[in-house]
């Protein structure tokens, strides 16, 4: 791309490993590592919330939906600031208001308190999501940056699965407790400030931009057809992984094995995620998001059709793959079709489409499933069969496309 003509001063493909002595990637996956803070710490402690405010269940899962709504809403601005003002400013806003924001909450005298910091704490985390992957693209490239993603995924993916326990036990001393972990981002925030450097590609090619050209800059099929699959990945996830498998496996396994099962999904995409950079030397972006689908779809397809437990796990596998292939996958595209220039912006619209299919995949499998009284196997079965159709129309379209060269090995070649 020609936006990558400034690559000399940045990580080039031929350094194939992950540099794990950068200070960026130090911190990128630092900040990551704190972003599950938001939900899967407070998810065990709901039930504690709504008994100590004298709230409903309903009241008390606000403080999931609540945090992402703002973020569906807010996140193309705070891209925007991310190409105005820069990825570090940014990021360091994000990590302060994360850390000030949710640790105030423990001591919020009502709920209504808590549900405001709520809200506002989810600008915070947009922040940090739509930052760190924005500086991954913009410093490294081709399979490196493949790779990086992928660890980042795998960190994410890591922690995601640590916190709910951590929450868990939290919230027997004190319901107030797992807040005080927020702060924790603070000294984090201090960290960038003070030693992180702005990156290069963003400020040679970053200004002032404003939403309609960065809108009309990214509005092209490519990117377009990305962010549906941007979607379908948190939808399907959400919808299956996280809330229609539990429902699935309530009547035979108690809920501690039920949530050993889908940290077992966690682990596998963990795996997978970390691959993702071993895999982009053979295979492009695109590719990779082709087989990410077609893991989920074998993966429903299983857990639709099991009538034994072993069957079910086997899709869970599946399932855990097809999460750790396209989540880095489809950034590393994104990467790869936007110029530094407006590469916040497309993030921020990346995060907001995340947090919609999040935000809609458990209310609608849910709706299918026991409101419209379809129940779980047909869902199950319906996503797997999209799943699959989305591989191959992800196949057809690689199969029109021009054959793209291999990572180059010269920094000169990145210039595509």
């Amino acid at each position: 791309m020609a936006e990558d003509a400034a690559a000399g001063s940045r990580t080039t493909p031929a350094d194939d490993g992950v540099p794990w002595r950068s200070r960026t990637v130090q911190f990128v996956l630092l900040s990551t590592a704190l972003a599950p803070l938001g939900v899967p710490l407070v998810s065990p402690a709901l039930p504690v919330f709504r008994d100590t405010f004298g709230v409903t269940a309903a009241q008390a899962s606000l403080l999931v939906s609540g945090y992402f709504a703002v973020g569906i809403l807010l996140s193309p601005f705070v891209g925007l600031l991310a190409d105005r003002l820069g990825r570090k400013r940014v990021l360091v806003g994000g990590l302060t208001a994360f850390g000030l924001l949710g640790g105030a909450m423990a001591f919020a005298p009502s709920f209504e308190v808590v549900m405001a910091l709520r809200v506002l704490q989810g600008t915070g985390a947009a922040a940090i999501f739509i930052t760190t992957v924005t500086i991954i693209g913009d410093t490294f490239e081709d399979a490196q940056r493949t790779a990086v993603l992928g660890v980042n995924v795998a960190v994410l993916s890591a922690t995601a699965a640590l916190f709910p326990v951590l929450g868990g036990y939290l919230v027997t001393l004190s319901w107030n407790a797992p807040f005080l972990t927020y702060f924790a981002a603070l000294p984090l925030a201090v960290a960038v400030w003070l030693l992180l450097e702005e990156p290069t590609a963003r400020a040679e090619g970053g200004g002032g931009v404003s939403l309609r050209p960065a809108l009309s800059r990214i509005a092209t099929p490519a990117i377009l057809a990305l962010f549906g699959a941007t979607f379908l990945t948190e939808f399907l996830a959400f919808g299956v992984v996280f809330t229609t498998l539990p429902f699935l496996l309530e009547p035979l396994l108690a809920p501690v094995l039920v949530g050993a099962v889908i940290l077992s999904a966690e682990a596998v995409s963990m795996v997978a995620a970390t691959a993702t950079g071993r895999l982009a030397r053979r295979f492009t972006s695109v590719q990779l998001v082709g087989l990410g689908f077609a893991c989920y779809g074998v993966g429903f397809l299983c857990i639709g059709v099991a009538d034994w437990l072993g069957a079910v796990l086997l899709g869970v596998v599946f399932a855990g793959a097809g999460i750790g292939l396209l989540l880095p996958s489809i950034d590393a595209a994104l990467s790869e079709r936007t110029t530094a220039q407006y590469r916040a912006g497309t993030f921020s619209l990346r995060n907001s489409t995340t947090f919609l299919g999040r935000f809609a995949g458990p209310i609608t499998f849910a709706g299918l499933a026991v409101t419209a009284g379809l129940g779980y196997a047909p869902v199950l079965l319906a996503a797997g069969v999209l799943s699959v159709a989305v591989a191959l129309a992800t196949a057809v379209v690689v199969r029109r496309s021009p054959r793209r060269r291999p990572p180059a090995v010269d920094a000169s070649e990145s210039a595509r």
